[in-house]
């Protein structure tokens, strides 16, 4: 299903394992950033061209929502959101490091072009469907993630409610909503798939 792109938040360290294995604290409560609408590029297949130059670059993959109405007070996630799909939050890891010790954004670490590749948007009928299976990247036919939405720090009701409360959330917002552990570097010619189960979802090539 086709959505039309507005808002981009992301939510960090939303999976205990992953902020551990970054030495980060695990936060109590649900910690947003933002990346520019014009991140999000599809994940058909196509080979991603990444900035050079700047360091580690690394991929996290995550569950991705979105909103389909206007976040109103009491609102279930499950009237809010309408569909779903996998995405890749590319770090430049090394200049987030700089700018964590400055104190500053993180737009230049997460922000850059094609720093948010996603999948083909699913409809989303009920949130509970979102239980019903684990999902996975694979990095050269290798799996490096896996994750579950039982495992999320703060539940999707919870990261809804937090967004539209603090910052607003309405149709054409969508959330990814963090990555489990296995996070790690990228490198030319490298090729990922994503997986809902053991159904692909979309691919990639690493130029």
């Amino acid at each position: 299903m086709n959505v039309e792109i507005r808002n981009v938040y992301c939510v960090g360290r939303n999976y205990k394992l992953h902020a551990e294995e970054l030495g980060n604290e695990v936060p109590a409560e649900p910690m947003i950033f933002l990346k520019p609408s014009h991140a999000v590029v599809p994940l058909d297949g196509a080979t991603l061209e990444l900035p050079q130059g700047q360091g580690d670059i690394h991929f996290e993959t995550e569950l991705v929502v979105a909103v389909g109405r206007k976040y109103e007070p009491g609102m279930s996630a499950d009237t809010c959101l309408n569909a779903f799909a996998f995405g890749i939050d590319f770090t430049l890891r090394d200049v987030q490091s700089v700018l964590k010790k400055k104190g500053h954004p993180w737009t230049a670490a997460k922000g850059f072009k094609s720093s948010a590749p996603v999948t083909p948007f699913l409809p989303l009928e009920q949130l509970d469907m979102l239980e019903l299976q684990d999902f996975s990247l694979l990095k050269n036919g290798q799996e490096v993630q896996r994750g579950h939405v039982k495992n999320m720090i703060f539940s999707i009701q919870h990261i809804v409610e937090y967004i539209a409360t603090h910052y607003g959330l309405g149709e054409g917002d969508i959330i990814f909503t963090g990555t489990p552990a296995g996070v790690g570097p990228t490198a030319s010619g490298d090729r990922f798939e994503l997986f809902w189960g053991s159904e692909r979802q979309g691919s990639f090539t690493i130029a």
